[in-house]
C-alpha cells in the first residue's frame, strides 16, 4: 500500500523503513498534515500522521475526498484526531467504500 508519512524526520525514515521491509511504499515528507497542507494525501490511500498534525474535520473531510482510507498513526495517543469527524467521514460513502474502518461508531 502507498503511504504518506508526514512530519517526517531522518529517523523516522530509517526505523520505519527497516520495519517495513519493502512490504509498502512509504513516501517521506517533512511537511505537516493540517488542512491547509491536506492536499498531499492526493493519491495516498494511507496517511501515517505525527502527533504534531492536526487532524481535524476539515483535514479528515479532504483527505477522504482525496482518497484516504486510513491513518496509521504515530503516537501513543489520539487525542489529536477528531474523532467525531472521524466518525462522521466515516459513514461517507466514496467510491462505494467505508473511510477510516477503525473509528468506530
Amino acid at each position: 500500500m502507498r503511504c504518506l508519512v508526514t512530519s517526517a524526520r531522518p529517523y523516522d525514515e530509517q526505523f520505519l523503513s527497516a520495519a517495513n521491509h519493502g512490504r509498502h511504499e512509504l513516501v517521506f515528507v517533512e511537511t505537516a498534515l493540517s488542512a491547509d497542507t491536506a492536499f498531499i494525501a492526493q493519491g495516498y490511500p494511507a496517511i501515517c500522521p505525527f502527533v504534531d498534525d492536526t487532524l481535524d474535520a476539515k483535514t479528515l473531510e479532504t483527505i477522504a475526498r482525496l482518497g484516504t482510507k486510513l491513518l496509521v498513526l504515530r503516537s501513543t495517543g489520539f487525542n489529536h484526531v477528531d474523532i467525531p469527524a472521524a466518525r462522521e467521514v466515516r459513514h461517507h460513502r466514496h467510491a462505494g467504500t467505508r473511510l477510516f474502518p477503525l473509528c468506530g461508531g
